[in-house]
């Protein structure tokens, strides 16, 4: 088991205090919102440059202006501050901001993402998937796909396997794969996976998805290791005010995990929310650290039924996750 000195309340900014990232390049997607924003401020804040992969390039810029704006204030470093916008020659839009980056991506939409994968160039050392969306109504993609597993697995799956070549290059490159203790709530069905033939569950959906991105780390971590590729999945934690919700309701409706009466799990800000993924992204103390799944900056245990912590062993299964990565290449082709 892997452990660090790090817990349920350390912050991004802290699990990376006096890592030193210049001259890596980052990915986050979904950096505008939530744990995103404080993924991308802590990895822009030990010196990466960081893309925000987001849906909405002005809420993308927005947020890539006040990250700037916090670590002028903080180091003082008001050198590479101003704004700049380029178009390239395909159309595809960036916002600089010093080393952040805002570039469109739609991960519902695999124009969208491969207009990014074409849009970028040489290599990639760390890529955050960080994007998602929570307990929707059933919806379906323009491809009839549920859009929970085609958002958070499907759309990530096809940009990292897109973006094989650059993480490749780096020679030592980490993908990091947002989960959820909701994958607790379901393993992935082989036989429907979009929900075509079964009743839908929102929770269900959601927990599939989130199983998915575990099983995604799993494999990619077996068959990219020998281009110094990582991959580790983590939970993130409870966290309070963040668009994941939005389509929660009542919350009365939800699983455990989302009771504010619990007390297996606490609630954290967004800054120990992104705590998990800054440190499998950046910290020397998960160098070649494969494979796994983490929560509070330490390697899960087992899942107990009744308890809304660990990993579910159907997520790390080595056989399902090889299973899942076939049909992800035919659901993406």
């Amino acid at each position: 088991m892997i452990t660090t000195p790090f817990g349920a309340t350390s912050t991004a900014a802290e699990v990376l205090a006096g890592v030193d990232l210049t001259g890596r390049r980052a990915i986050v997607t979904g950096g505008s919102s939530g744990i995103g924003v404080e993924t991308v401020r802590a990895l822009a804040g030990a010196g990466a440059e960081v893309t925000l992969a987001v849906r909405d390039v002005a809420a993308g810029a927005r947020v890539a202006r006040d990250v700037a704006a916090s670590l002028r204030t903080a180091r003082d470093a008001a050198a590479d501050a101003q704004v700049t916008r380029a178009a390239a020659a395909d159309g595809r839009v960036a916002d600089e901001v010093g080393r952040l980056a805002v570039a469109p991506l739609d991960l519902a939409d695999p124009a969208s993402v491969a207009a990014f994968v074409a849009g970028w160039s040489g290599p990639l050392h760390i890529l955050v998937n960080n994007a998602g969306i929570m307990a929707t109504p059933l919806l379906r993609t323009a491809r009839g796909y549920e859009l929970q597993l085609a958002t958070n697995h499907l759309g990530h799956f096809a940009l990292a396997t897109g973006l094989h070549r650059a993480l490749a290059a780096a020679g030592d490159a980490r993908i990091v794969a947002v989960s959820s203790v909701g994958h607790v709530n379901a393993g992935v069905d082989f036989d429907d996976p979009n929900f075509e033939r079964r009743a839908y569950d929102r929770w269900v959906a959601y927990g599939q998805s989130k199983t998915a991105n575990i099983l995604f780390a799993v494999e990619a971590a077996k068959r990219w290791a020998v281009d110094g590729i990582t991959a580790n999945a983590l939970n993130p934690g409870r966290i309070t005010s963040t668009n994941l919700g939005r389509h929660i309701g009542d919350i009365g409706s939800a699983p455990a995990s989302f009771d504010p009466a619990s007390t297996d799990v606490s609630w954290k800000d967004a800054a120990q929310g992104a705590a998990t993924s800054a440190l499998l992204a950046g910290s020397p103390l998960l160098a070649g650290v494969t494979g796994r799944y983490f929560e509070d900056c330490q390697e899960a245990g087992p899942h107990r039924p009744g308890v809304r912590r660990g990993v579910a062993g159907y997520a790390l299964d080595q056989e399902a996750a090889a299973r899942l990565w076939r049909l992800s290449v035919d659901l993406v082709a």
